[in-house]
């Protein structure tokens, strides 16, 4: 008993020195910024790194060469969602909004014309009406940036306020072509406001209703998805800081689990990590499953309590302004895979192997998954959990792959890989209790999942930086972390 005392104790005063330690650095670089009274702008206080606006004048003019002679493509903000009562949800733009325009605010509406026309005495070939100006409701939401901020900031140089957009002048009958983003429907609509995403939806229809044979609302997302498929150096830039914090995320998750912790405080220990690290969110909820939560694939409960013979799947991404990760890693939770999980471990990682090895510019999208199922296939029939090969769909039932970048499932249209083209490949094994095979193989779950950047030569694995051998896995997860000094564990 006093020799577990005196190792509590000796943690305790570790943690503390190490607190010390990280304050005292904080406050040292504190001391040598100069004390300056300026606006926020002037002193870049808030983020440095997002894209540049010439970014997005670059993506419509890319969107304009892509259009039809006489046409216009019509993009509307994403909704405010209601979470509950009076309590809505964190604000998220359209992602085809904010790729053209880098507008992360509500109740906008962004058009871009193939040609120049003529608006309110100015020749254009773009518009946007975005929120007007309010003192008395940016004193609850925050600052908006209105008309002279969207010239300024974002470089769209026609700008008006979305309330006036149901008193555009612009004649929709001069276009042979309206294609336009998804129209919502769970938008919520104030009949007081003039410019707020319902209102703007129905004037556009209303403005467009009697030449609704020109109108397209299914062509925009090829359109895009050829755009987006394809990552430009600058988007690279953000997706790889996105990685990197996952992957980074990951291997503390590894460091800091014991049997007797709870799935949530895992998911706690990740999002921390995110946070910390400038992640504005995590880009899709976290799923942290263990024992025969490992078998479920999109479980994003985590109020388990994970024990000592349990696997753990961590399949998590951190959205860096506005582009996310997707990485995902399966662990012991007693530090050490056991005899049958190491079996079903490798057969994954064998598959993952074929299918990165197979994600090359010219081949089909669909070929990595295609290399990836048919390891798993051999393997489990050779292992008897299977005794024809159509029945692998019962324990590997999801694609390999899918496009990554400012949706986690990103658009693309699924044609032949090429480069630039960022992708997963997660090929895994599910086998849940009372599954038709050996008792042994039991609530057994393992996904293995890394993104991966098409090249002229062999794919880029980004998230190499996190480990997935096993032995890797195990060596980790001796480490400290210093999250288990403050979790508890039941």
């Amino acid at each position: 008993m006093a020799a577990f005392f005196y190792f509590m104790a000796f943690r305790f005063l570790l943690f503390c020195l190490l607190i010390f330690v990280s304050l005292f650095s904080i406050a040292q670089e504190l001391s040598l910024v100069p004390k300056i009274e300026s606006t926020a702008t002037e002193l870049k206080l808030y983020d440095t790194d997002l894209l540049p606006s010439s970014f997005h004048k670059g993506r419509r003019e890319a969107l304009r060469n892509l259009l039809p002679n006489r046409s216009v493509a019509v993009f509307f903000a994403n909704p405010i969602r209601n979470r509950s009562n009076d309590v809505n949800y964190e604000y998220h733009q359209n992602p085809n909004f904010y790729y053209l325009s880098g507008l992360n605010e509500p109740n906008a509406v962004l058009l871009v014309f193939k040609d120049y026309i003529e608006i309110e005495g100015q020749r254009t070939n773009e518009i946007v009406f975005v929120q007007p100006r309010k003192p008395s409701e940016e004193l609850w939401t925050g600052k908006r940036l209105g008309i002279e901020g969207v010239k300024n900031e974002l470089g769209i140089a026609t700008a008006f306020t979305s309330d006036s957009f149901a008193d555009m002048s612009f004649d929709f009958s001069v276009i042979d072509s309206i294609f336009h983003d998804e129209l919502r429907q769970d938008r919520m609509d104030d009949n007081t406001d003039r410019g707020d995403l319902a209102s703007i939806q129905r004037h556009f229809l209303e403005k467009t209703n009697p030449l609704s044979e020109k109108r397209d609302g299914f062509s925009l997302k090829n359109l895009m998805g050829q755009l987006r498929e394809v990552k430009l150096e600058e988007e690279l830039v953000l997706l790889r800081k996105a990685i990197d914090l996952t992957c980074e995320a990951q291997k503390e998750v590894m460091r800091a689990v014991l049997p007797g912790m709870k799935e949530h405080q895992t998911e706690a220990i990740v999002e921390c990590i995110f946070k910390n690290g400038g992640a504005e969110y995590p880009g899709f909820p976290s799923i942290v499953g263990g024992g025969e939560n490992s078998c479920v694939l999109h479980y994003v409960t985590n109020r388990k309590t994970l024990l000592w013979d349990d696997l753990l799947v961590t399949d998590i991404g951190a959205e860096y302004h506005g582009y996310t990760a997707d990485v995902t890693r399966t662990i012991p939770v007693s530090g050490e895979f056991s005899g049958e999980q190491k079996i079903i471990y490798q057969i994954v990682l064998e598959a993952q192997e074929a299918g990165i090895k197979a994600a090359k510019s010219g081949n089909k999208f669909w070929e990595p998954h295609n290399q990836a199922k048919e390891i798993i296939q051999k393997r489990l029939m050779e292992l008897g959990i299977i005794k024809e090969s159509k029945e692998v769909t019962q324990y590997f039932m999801h694609g390999s792959s899918h496009y990554l970048g400012l949706d986690v499932h990103d658009l693309g249209n699924y044609g032949n890989l090429t480069k630039g083209n960022v992708i997963t490949v997660e090929p895994g094994i599910y086998i849940p209790k009372n599954a038709p095979c050996d008792p042994k193989w039991w609530n057994i779950g393992i996904r293995i999942e890394d993104d991966i950047l098409i090249t002229d030569g062999n794919p880029e694995i980004l998230s190499a930086c996190c480990p997935k051998l096993m032995h890797e896995i195990e060596a980790l997860m001796k480490e400290e972390s210093l999250f288990n000094s403050i979790i508890t564990k039941d």
